[in-house]
């Protein structure tokens, strides 16, 4: 089935892409069903994503995953959807690799032969965009650049000059405006947007921005492109391997406002491979749910409600009774921060965590690691044997200050096969392991099986129990177009 897509690029950060995606999202979603996709390591826009949508907005990252991984979860994902719209990341071509198209949109948009739609800011520019958006064209022969959408126009003169000039000298299909005028401002913080679920008059902004694309841009035109324009990318194959477990296996997910950084995949994944999934929320309920077999502590802002994940003081004990009694847990960078003993905020401010790491995680002005990396297991470990291998990505504004706690990551940064940083994290105490490294499971589909596997192993309350599971390493799962064949 050829589904109608469209790729939403900017030619640099900060162009509007969000605004455009959103915006366009919004207008589809009155009477089509859209499924929403972010290209890149990003939580928080597939936040809003999926907000307007009703449905999980998925990441789609050529740097973490392969090609056919790439293609896979867009078909996967696509059934009973109408038009899948694609935020990008960053520029156009901007990637991993200075030179290289590698993590880029223009990466995802070659492996789904999706056509592209360049969100171009005009202010300040008239003729000048026609040479801007000529250079995009011709930078890379193997894309489909398809249209553009101006955004920061001056007035209707100011766009009817720069449309003309664009259509004249590039013959490139300009779709509408966004006026300087327009009054949309998304809130930000240290990581980008505000996470969707702080903000209160979300759904009347949300309305208020599909009014505005409804006026000024060409929804039906471009929903027109996405049918005729897309080309069907070869079908992707991924191997799952199977646990085959008795009884699934009820695993505690924290999500709500301070934790929500979690790739809906990897979840879908886990589901896949046995796991019951049961959200709580560390702020506001009082224990773990009940006969949980593991913990997933994600990312997010906990500096933010820090002050009310001190005062809850019940889940906190919960929580550390829980990996006392040797329950086997994952915690990913903000889940890192509420597991030490203490949080110190950006204004100085130290608050209680669950102390179940000695030390304390302080944050810092200037962003730490940021970027890709290639993480190594040091030692055998819940996710794999030794030299076992994932790529991965960090984003944090913290430091984790902990003594006396062994790691198992070994991670490192590369540009063009030299190594530019080295370092050490993914901090391992009792039955779990606790990081600053995102990991997508379709990087290695091997870290969740694992996981899944220990989980299996460790039972309840951590004690050892033969391994209801038949071994993964003999059995494993072709996904073609939807249709699973086990060998």
């Amino acid at each position: 089935m050829n589904f109608p897509r469209l790729v939403i690029a900017g030619t640099q950060s900060g162009v509007g892409k969000t605004t455009i995606a959103t915006g366009l999202m919004a207008a589809l979603t009155r009477n089509r069903t859209v499924q929403p996709f972010k290209v890149g390591p990003d939580y928080i826009d597939p936040a809003y994503h999926t907000y307007i949508t009703g449905r999980y907005s998925r990441n789609l990252d050529g740097w973490m995953l392969d090609a056919d991984a790439v293609a896979y979860l867009f078909y996967k994902n696509m059934a009973g959807a109408d038009i899948a719209v694609i935020e990008g990341v960053m520029g156009l071509f901007d990637g991993a690799e200075n030179g290289a198209d590698n993590g880029s949109t223009a990466q995802i948009a070659k492996i789904l032969r999706a056509p592209v739609v360049l969100v171009v800011d005009a202010g300040g520019m008239a003729t000048s965009a026609a040479a801007l958006v000529q250079g995009y064209h011709r930078f890379d022969p193997g894309l489909q650049l398809a249209g553009i959408v101006i955004n920061n126009v001056g007035g209707e003169g100011h766009y009817c000059l720069v449309k003309e000039t664009i259509e004249n000298y590039t013959g490139i299909r300009v779709f509408g405006y966004l006026s300087k005028n327009a009054g949309i401002k998304w809130p930000e913080r240290q990581l980008g947007l505000v996470p969707s679920g702080e903000l209160a008059d979300l759904k009347e902004k949300i309305q208020g921005l599909a009014a505005l694309v409804e006026e000024t841009v060409e929804v039906d035109a471009l929903l027109k492109l996405a049918e005729t324009w897309s080309q069907n990318p070869p079908a992707g194959k991924v191997y799952i391997p199977e646990l085959y477990p008795p009884n699934t296996v009820p695993v505690a997910v924290a999500y709500d406002e301070a934790f929500n950084f979690y790739y809906r995949d990897n979840l879908d994944l886990l589901i896949e491979l046995g796991a019951e999934i049961r959200f709580f929320s560390p702020r506001t309920d009082r224990s773990l749910p009940e006969g949980v077999a593991g913990l997933i502590l994600g990312g997010g802002f906990p500096e933010v409600f820090a002050a009310e994940l001190q005062e809850n003081i019940s889940m906190k004990t919960s929580i550390k009774d829980a990996l006392t009694a040797g329950v086997p847990y994952y915690a990913e960078c903000g889940g890192l921060m509420y597991l030490a003993e203490s949080l110190v905020d950006f204004q100085d401010n130290n608050f209680s965590m669950v102390g179940w790491l000695k030390g304390e995680c302080r944050m810092t002005s200037r962003l730490q690691r940021f970027g890709y990396a290639y993480l190594e297991l040091e030692q055998d470990c819940m996710w794999g044997e030794k030299g076992e291998k994932i790529r991965i990505h960090e984003f944090h504004h913290s430091q984790a200050c902990f003594s006396a706690i062994p790691t198992v990551y070994s991670l490192t940064k590369q540009r063009r096969d030299r190594i530019t940083q080295e370092w050490r994290c993914g901090f391992q105490q009792g039955n779990g392991i606790a990081g600053y490294a995102h990991l997508h499971f379709y990087s290695n589909l091997d870290f969740a099986c694992n996981f899944l596997a220990f989980l299996h192993s460790h039972g309840q309350c951590g004690e050892k129990v033969p391994a209801a599971k038949k071994d993964w390493n003999q059995c494993s799962g072709l996904r073609d177009g939807g249709e699973r064949v086990w060998s």
